[in-house]
């Protein structure tokens, strides 16, 4: 068997077989088979696509192509959720301590950011000594002892994911349903979960930009998993403007803490006015963790998976699961009880007429928190994790011109005006009130 001929097969829109997907990442993760190669095997996938039946096989060969994690000493159900990537997509922060607060296990593996999207590890990095860097050893007793882990994919799970993935990025290959589909399920298969939930975004600031792409993203990972014996379900949710009112690493930090330590659910499970600019984080929160709950068979439907999740969210249990679990992974818990990191100046962007706000932009105020620092123009940059936007006003708003709607806070004045020409460039108003749309546009459970 031959390379070259296996990407002939495929650039002349041909089928691949298990053996040779097998014989292609065997070669290239072993150094056999080169970059150009791989490269090409790519290109001709991007164009000439794979059937379900060649997704699963790649799939099964990327998980096949390292070691995988055995949590099977841990007697509670596994179940994780993934995101595809957003602006101030936070979520992560809270559905791990709510679910593992009611009963699941959550063995969370994480990446991060890029462009206008941010990631969880730098998230949990902006907490000071957080580790996220973990052995298997480590990731089970932690589990164990708090039901949840929040980590980095370890140096030996699917290192044909890591090589691939590089090379994608580079070579105009990312936007590929089925790589996006094995890329994404090799690691969570691997990772050891029982069942997964998809939060698969679309809109502006997201990977998939319309809904028929997402759709069809969420038909490929729910149908591949649940051919590789894995139960997934997706949501595909809006991310045309920003989660949440925070955007930047501490930021959204202290806004999941805020969330976990002082949101109170009454029994109609209605978020407080107080926490208004948050209601949306909170409520796609609720509903992922509600669905893993169902899955776990810890409830039988949502609104008994609501009451657990808003007693575990009233009581506190869920944010003192939280501090135990940064406790474990070596954070600084100060962090979470007291506001340290603060960036040096504060820029207001004010409305320029009065109305309701009809749009905040989620790619261009994603891009205007990157430029002060937030986040990556390429994998190699650093980022300043006191800064960020804080929105005050959300869609549907009413606004007064020369009124605040959000706040940049930096440190370097350097890239300043460009982040405030993107904020500005990224609100609407109208003069008409306008209702914000759903969260959750759709789920895909089987195809």
């Amino acid at each position: 068997m031959r390379a070259v001929d296996i990407i002939y097969k495929k650039r002349d829109n041909l089928t691949l077989t298990e053996e040779e997907l097998d014989f292609f990442i065997k070669g290239y993760v072993n150094g056999e088979i080169p970059d150009y190669q791989m490269s090409s095997l790519l290109m001709a996938v991007f164009f000439r696509g794979f059937n379900p039946q060649e997704t699963v096989f790649l799939t099964k060969s990327m998980i096949n192509s390292g070691e995988t994690i055995d949590l099977s000493s841990i007697p509670k159900i596994k179940v994780d959720k993934h995101s595809t990537g957003g602006v101030g997509d936070k979520t992560s922060l809270l559905i791990a301590p709510l679910a593992a607060s009611c009963g699941v296990a959550v063995p969370m593996m994480c990446g991060r950011g890029l462009g206008q999207t941010g990631g969880t590890l730098d998230k949990m990095e902006a907490i000071k000594g957080y580790n996220v860097f973990l052995s298997k050893k480590d990731i089970e007793a932690i589990i164990t002892q708090c039901g949840f882990v929040i980590c980095g994919q370890t140096q030996n799970i699917v290192p044909a994911d890591k090589k691939m993935y590089a090379l994608r990025d580079v070579t105009a290959t990312v936007e590929s349903i089925p790589l996006i589909t094995a890329s994404i399920l090799s690691k969570k298969i691997a990772e050891g979960t029982d069942y997964l939930v998809m939060d698969i975004k679309c809109g502006s600031g997201a990977f998939m930009k319309n809904f028929t792409d997402a759709k069809k993203l969420a038909e490929s990972i729910v149908n591949t998993g649940n051919k590789l014996g894995k139960k997934v379900i997706a949501l595909i949710t809006d991310m045309s403007t920003p989660l949440g009112f925070a955007i930047g690493n501490y930021l959204e930090v202290k806004e999941c803490v805020n969330i976990l330590q002082y949101c109170n659910l009454n029994n109609d499970y209605q978020i407080p006015e107080n926490f208004r600019l948050s209601s949306d984080l909170i409520y796609l929160s609720i509903e992922i963790v509600a669905n893993m709950l169902i899955m776990a068979k810890i409830a039988s439907n949502f609104d008994e998976a609501k009451k657990i999740i808003a007693n575990k969210l009233n009581t506190r249990e869920a944010y003192n699961l939280f501090l135990k679990n940064i406790e474990l992974q070596g954070g600084d818990t100060n962090y979470i009880t007291n506001d340290i990191l603060k960036a040096n100046y504060i820029e207001d962007i004010r409305a320029t007429e009065d109305g309701y706000i009809e749009n905040i932009d989620a790619y261009k105020f994603g891009l205007a928190s990157m430029y002060v620092g937030a986040g990556r123009k390429i994998i190699t940059d650093s980022i300043d994790y006191s800064c960020g936007i804080e929105l005050t006003k959300k869609i549907g708003d009413k606004i007064v011109k020369d009124e605040i709607v959000a706040k940049i806070y930096y440190n370097n004045k350097e890239n300043l005006q460009n982040s405030k020409n993107l904020c500005y460039d990224g609100i609407e108003i109208s003069n008409e009130k306008i209702h914000s749309k759903n969260i959750v546009l759709d789920m895909v459970e089987s195809c």
